[in-house]
């Protein structure tokens, strides 16, 4: 066993358990900061619009993230194919996306924007979480987090130079999400 895999073979289960199991919902919690972000930036320098269509994008793209993990704990080859299929969806359909999502009228189309680029990233997102898959089967949870930690460090970044600094709305949003 090396540093950074867990042996659950051998030993007592339970803290081996736990401190694999850590990283994951680091990283979860995370993942789920990066919407959080997003909506705090917005919310503070975006628009009203912007902010909604965030909100709404938001969702689509952990639906879409929740499926992609659900996925690498099975078929990893299927993945660039999923990632094609995701990426045509959610750039071709964005707009009856966001008109099914219940955007509000006003932010349609920012919603589009959003799910468009951020649909356009998707291949990004399967990547991470497909070697994130195959880490944690080798017995490495904290790779991912540390992958995710340096991620979101630069969405906050992101979010502040591109919404607070350049009012890119929910498009600057969503280019610092990717």
């Amino acid at each position: 066993m090396t540093d950074k895999t867990a042996d659950f073979t051998q030993g007592s289960i339970l803290k081996k358990l736990v401190a694999f199991m850590m990283p994951v919902l680091g990283a979860l919690i995370l993942q789920a900061a990066y919407g959080a972000v997003d909506l705090l930036v917005v919310g503070r320098f975006g628009s009203t619009s912007g902010l909604s269509a965030v909100s709404t994008g938001s969702q689509v793209l952990n639906l879409v993230t929740f499926v992609v993990v659900q996925f690498a704990g099975g078929a990893a080859i299927v993945f660039t194919a999923i990632s094609v299929g995701l990426f045509i969806v959610m750039v071709c359909f964005a707009h009856p996306i966001a008109i099914l999502m219940q955007a509000p009228a006003e932010a349609v189309e920012l919603t589009t924007v959003y799910i468009r680029i951020c649909g356009g990233g998707i291949f990004f997102i399967v990547a991470y979480n497909l070697l994130s898959a195959i880490f944690r089967g080798l017995g490495d949870s904290k790779s991912p987090l540390l992958f995710v930690l340096v991620a979101c460090i630069i969405n906050v970044f992101g979010d502040l130079i591109l919404v607070a600094g350049f009012h890119m709305n929910a498009v600057g949003a969503a280019i610092a999400t990717v």
